[in-house]
């Protein structure tokens, strides 16, 4: 398996993409969040990925930096359906408000013609806490992440070998979550900025966390690999080398601090 970022940073970030990134599996692959608009597609084609075979989609929740870029991918896909172009069948995977969001949306910017493939070709299912479904072959767990801003969800992939992969969302881990996020062997989870500038950038106030934080708490629920997102762009040019810096004093796993469409194996 391979992880592709299409994007990591946060909702004003204009030196990259908004965080989003695909699962693959060969030919299979499982896409998370859209980012905030038709960029997604730029960088699906830039990543050497086919938005044609994003045929299984999870969307967190609906802050605009993570729901826009889905319905630039649901109008895609319904127009090709229409066009003859779009051979077999989507489905979009989220919580019962985002579903019911996609679908409001979709009734009000997609066009009538495409409609009809809503549901009949283009599955939109609301999934509970704790609810499970196979994707790519594997066991995967939806799991509430108990945000106090919009309603949220993560996921928690077993890989096999005892192995897994959970996705804390975009916001700070809470101890609902230990269950997934403990012994993982990948831990992907946000870090806003640099602790050390967290006085300039206020993570804390907007519900997020430090490199620092994500970090001790890597370490303290025993995971291998750690994979940080859904940052701040001010230090674009050198976060990798900074964020990696910082973190390591504090993890002593595998520290991954991703750029847009890099390609990581798992």
């Amino acid at each position: 398996m391979k992880l592709t970022m299409l994007g990591t940073g946060n909702a004003l970030v204009t030196e990259c993409y908004n965080t989003c990134f695909v699962l693959s599996d060969g030919n299979d692959h499982f896409m998370v969040d859209g980012g905030g608009g038709m960029t997604v597609l730029h960088q699906l084609k830039y990543a050497g990925l086919d938005w044609r075979q994003m045929r299984t989609i999870f969307v967190t929740h609906k802050h605009i930096d993570h729901l826009l870029g889905i319905i630039w991918m649901m109008r895609m896909i319904c127009q090709h359906m229409r066009e003859g172009t779009y051979e077999g069948e989507a489905t979009i995977y989220a919580h019962d408000e985002v579903i019911a969001l996609l679908r409001d949306l979709a009734g009000k910017l997609l066009q009538k013609k495409e409609l009809p493939f809503l549901d009949s070709r283009l599955h939109l299912i609301a999934v509970a806490d704790g609810e499970e479904k196979t994707i790519l072959g594997r066991k995967t767990t939806f799991f509430d992440i108990g945000s106090t801003k919009a309603k949220q969800y993560g996921f928690c992939m077993e890989l096999g070998g005892g192995e897994k992969l959970t996705c804390c969302g975009d916001e700070p881990y809470n101890e609902c979550e230990k269950q997934y996020a403990e012994h993982s062997t990948w831990l992907l989870h946000e870090a806003f900025c640099l602790h050390g500038q967290a006085d300039l950038f206020h993570p804390y106030e907007k519900h997020h966390s430090t490199v620092k934080d994500a970090a001790e708490l890597a370490e303290s629920l025993g995971v291998k690999n750690l994979l940080l997102y859904h940052t701040e762009d001010k230090n674009i040019a050198r976060r990798k080398e900074l964020y990696t810096a910082e973190g390591r004093q504090y993890f002593h796993g595998n520290l991954f601090v991703p750029e847009d469409l890099e390609v990581i194996e798992l």
